[in-house]
């Protein structure tokens, strides 16, 4: 364990570390269809006509004369280099998965309609629970960097190995479309399936076909399965990751619709980690029960016979992904602010040439509301907020100063004069929840044309009568640029009603082409300046500065 201080321990260690898995029936009774299903279709075929006959493929034969023959080394390196980056990508998947530990198939994230949960506790209904409060820990030892409330960490990670996994990915189909490989993965005959059931039959009943040489060819289940890993599950996972994006998902909403919603998107992203999980333990399994020396061989050296190098080498190479675990954990704690600034220099200016580019456009309507919308953050303790909450926020003053030609101090009729507007957004939470929400106030463009900021102002900060995570002053920060597109607004309202204390009043921040810690809450002033970095540590805000989070959130 980390030698955490008192305040980092509370967070990241807390005394409830229970783990439990929920599913609901409905997913029960459809993972029982759809994985048991086959299964006993198999064990009848069996019982009524008995096992079917698998006539040897000559692909996999040795000496065969045409068809690719081994694995060259660009196969090979893509081998260790896809390992490599899908387990890192499968560890920081958790860890951003545990601090919002439900799934669901809608996108008001109402508790109790999730599918399944991580997570002992039912949200309580005495009480205001918010997304903070319902996050859970996770050993280090299964996910990196595991604990609780790392998710700014955990995405560092996600987000730098995307890259080396896209990349693989992407050299290695090139590799097969340029050369025969691609034979061993694309079918070329409808008889295929056939065969592929047959050989899942003898499989379901124990009993094991006659295994070809690998290193000639694969049966037909194994070349399915090949095909569905690498041209299904691995460009699903990529898709649906991007539909997560806020700046994708307000601008393009067809999109997520695809794949059922947002939180149909997330889903289906956590299904497609469970596949390969699956493909793993059932890929490895087989090669140990099929030759072990001989297949390390084949992927490792390239050579087809039984010397042990291959083996050897292939225990090295488990070893260094192993090792690079224990790199990860150690980074993470030791080196946060290098790695939050390695994430940045390799997304950043990705984010600037794409989706921070995109405009959000209102596409919901007052019957996508959300019946539930998470509240999340800690509500201000500050006697000064409270007393202004006990009279109405009457005598509150928006304060905004620094690099303007009209600093001003606006009440709330002040700006309700500047003119209002109505935009049903959708939320996206760093936490993974989403909601559908109305939200009325002064549109940041009139603020600005208001206040006429100086030709050196290009960042503007947002502080807050609320608290941090570890209890400093919340702040952060958005370009000009951002707060300029539309439906970015200082909201007043909520779904039509006066804020409501715990969703920020009396002002928050509205910007939808970004996740929701930038949206401040309990606004209490705002500052134009030159640069984020001259605000607090110098990375945008009080989330970037104590839990490393992104400085642009588009996804």
């Amino acid at each position: 364990m980390i030698a955490f201080d008192a305040a980092h321990q509370a967070v990241h260690y807390p005394e409830d570390r229970r783990f439990r898995i929920w599913v609901s029936p409905r997913a029960l009774l459809f993972v029982f269809v759809l994985v048991l299903g086959p299964v006993l279709l198999a064990w009848l075929q069996h019982a009524i006509f008995g096992l079917p006959h698998l006539s040897p493929s000559s692909a996999s034969a040795a000496g065969t004369p045409s068809g690719p023959h081994g694995f060259p080394f660009w196969v090979r390196w893509s081998h260790f280099s896809n390992l490599f980056f899908l387990f890192m990508l499968i560890r920081s998947g958790l860890s951003i998965l545990m601090d919002h530990p439900r799934l669901y198939w809608n996108d008001h994230c109402t508790p109790g309609t999730e599918w399944i949960r991580f997570t002992p506790l039912k949200v309580p209904k005495n009480r205001i629970w918010t997304a903070k409060d319902d996050a859970r820990y996770i050993s280090p030892i299964v996910s990196t960097p595991g604990y609780r409330h790392t998710v700014g960490i955990a995405r560092s990670w996600h987000f730098i190995t995307v890259y080396g996994f896209v990349l693989t990915g992407a050299f290695f189909v090139i590799g097969l479309l340029t050369s025969t490989q691609w034979e061993r993965l694309v079918p070329t005959s409808p008889g295929v399936f056939v065969q592929a059931w047959n050989t899942f039959v003898l499989y379901a009943n124990f009993h094991f076909p006659l295994e070809p040489n690998g290193f000639y060819g694969y049966n037909a289940l194994q070349q399915l399965a090949y095909l569905a890993t690498v041209f299904v599950m691995a460009p699903l996972a990529i898709l649906t990751g991007m539909a997560m994006s806020p700046a994708l998902v307000n601008r393009f909403p067809r999109y997520t619709k695809i794949f059922g919603g947002r939180q149909g998107a997330r889903s289906t992203h956590f299904l497609v980690l469970i596949g390969f999980i699956c493909f793993i333990v059932i890929h490895v399994t087989l090669i140990a029960l099929t030759g072990f020396e001989r297949n390390m061989n084949h992927i490792v050296l390239g050579t087809d016979d039984l010397r042990s190098g291959g083996m050897i080498l292939g225990f090295v190479g488990i070893a260094v992904v192993l090792l690079s675990w224990i790199v990860a954990h150690y980074i993470s704690w030791f080196f946060p602010r290098g790695l939050q600034h390695a994430q940045k220099a390799v997304t950043h200016p990705v984010m600037l040439l794409t989706l921070d580019r995109l405009h959000p456009r209102e596409h919901y309507t007052t019957k996508d509301i959300s019946p539930h919308f998470w509240p999340n953050g800690k509500m201000p303790v500050r006697e000064d907020w409270k007393r202004l909450m006990a009279d109405n926020f009457k005598d509150y003053r928006l304060k905004v100063t620094g690099l303007v030609e009209n600093p001003v101090e606006l009440s709330l009729d002040d700006l309700r004069t500047l003119g209002l507007e109505d935009n049903i957004t959708m939320h996206h939470c760093i936490q993974g929840w989403s909601g559908i929400a109305q939200w009325g106030g002064v549109s940041m463009r009139k603020l600005i044309e208001h206040v006429k900021p100086l030709p050196s102002a290009n960042v503007v900060a947002f502080y807050s009568f609320g608290g941090s995570l570890y209890g400093d002053l919340y702040y952060d920060t958005q370009t000009i640029f951002n707060v300029l597109k539309p439906e970015s607004l200082l909201a007043l309202t909520m779904n039509g009603s006066p804020l409501p204390a715990e969703y920020g009043a009396p002002v928050r921040l509205r910007v939808e082409n970004q996740l929701g810690y930038k949206m401040v809450k309990w606004i209490e002033r705002i500052e134009f300046v030159t640069s984020e970095k001259l605000l607090g540590e110098g990375e945008g805000g009080i989330n970037e500065d104590d839990e490393y989070f992104d400085l642009l959130p588009n996804i």
